[in-house]
């Protein structure tokens, strides 16, 4: 599909200096930019590339003087990387935007769904499963049982959603995703065995949650996992049944949360986190990457290393780790003197 400058300015509320009826079908980076392209100088480390590239139309500050001629036709608006950010979000709604059944695909006749859906080729639906409107299930997607999502929500190719879940509105649940698979519970025998602990519970996925490629969030054992609203999840991230993860709190790649552990509001926890089970973190907690946590954390603390303490603790400490072999050797020499004197 492609757009004229003067139809991009319009989205933006933005005003085109040069040709307003330029095309562009495409987005690119501006150092690499091409016929066709659209893109935008924000850092002005980059600005040597508005004079080179080759792109069509680039998004530009206000602020924005030249001080060389300039091929490229501009439109301006009051923040650059703002108004991209929206243009990206409006080229991923057109990109997204399919409609109808595709066949062979299998929807159960208990199972209802509201207008302008999308469900792709092998996708199946099972029984008793209400899907709102504009929701979009591409191919090879299977959900389970008495499952609810709500209206706008994209569940992607091998996405599997199993029975009970409960997904809210404007969601993403992104390639190979497992909701609702059996929680890790067992209960050692007499025989030194373990016997499985049914897990009767469901998911609860809130309104506005992003969930990354193959990241797993466990059933309950009873009651619900629960994740609120506005959560970010990273790709390939383990979380436990019957964890809670507070609103609008983002969590990166690789990082695992044990059973029963409550993650307060607005937190930012870094890739490979470990944490425990049956703890609470507070809200505005930051924990740095790799860290491991196994205690209650108060609100507002920023945490780093394994066991994880105070971030100010740990980098005073690190200095001091990192010269250890000569303080070591420093007090080998003291003693070696205190012997002789």
């Amino acid at each position: 599909m492609k757009f004229t400058a003067q139809q991009i300015a319009e989205i933006l509320e933005g005003d085109v200096v040069g040709n307003p009826n330029v095309e562009v079908s495409k987005l690119s980076k501006i150092e690499e930019g091409f016929e066709g392209a659209l893109t935008f100088l924000a850092n002005p480390k980059y600005t040597p590339h508005i004079y080179s590239t080759k792109a069509s139309i680039a998004i530009v500050n206000k602020t924005f003087k030249p001080e060389h001629d300039i091929q490229t036709t501009l439109i301006k608006v009051d923040d650059a990387y703002l108004a991209f950010s929206k243009i990206l979000e409006f080229y991923n709604s057109v990109k997204l935007n399919k409609l109808g059944i595709e066949n062979p695909s299998y929807i159960s006749e208990s199972s209802s769904y509201g207008e302008n859906i999308y469900i792709g080729a092998f996708s199946y639906i099972s029984d008793n499963v209400v899907l709102g409107d504009n929701v979009k299930i591409f191919p090879n997607v299977y959900i389970g049982d008495n499952v609810v999502i709500g209206d706008n929500t994209i569940v992607f190719s091998g996405a599997k959603i199993y029975a009970e879940c409960i997904i809210g509105k404007n969601c993403i649940v992104n390639s190979g995703c497992i909701i609702g698979a059996d929680g890790f519970g067992y209960a050692p025998n007499e025989e030194g065995g373990y016997n499985k602990v049914p897990q009767t519970g469901n998911v609860i996925i809130e309104d506005f949650v992003d969930i990354g490629a193959a990241t797993t969030i466990d059933r309950a054992t009873l009651g619900s996992t629960i994740i609120r609203k506005g959560v970010k999840l990273d790709n390939q991230i383990q979380i436990a049944h019957n964890v809670e993860i507070g609103e609008n709190t983002v969590i990166a790649a690789q990082t695992g949360v044990a059973g029963s552990t409550k993650i307060g509001k607005n937190c930012q926890i870094g890739g490979q986190v470990g944490i425990a089970g049956h703890i609470t973190i507070g809200n505005n907690v930051r924990v740095q990457a790799q860290s491991g946590i196994g205690r209650n954390v108060q609100d507002n603390e920023t945490l780093q290393g394994s066991p994880a303490i105070k971030l100010n603790d740990y980098n005073k400490a690190y200095v001091h780790f990192k010269n250890l072999p000569n303080i070591v050797k420093n007090i080998n020499d003291l003693q070696k003197i205190n012997g002789n004197s």
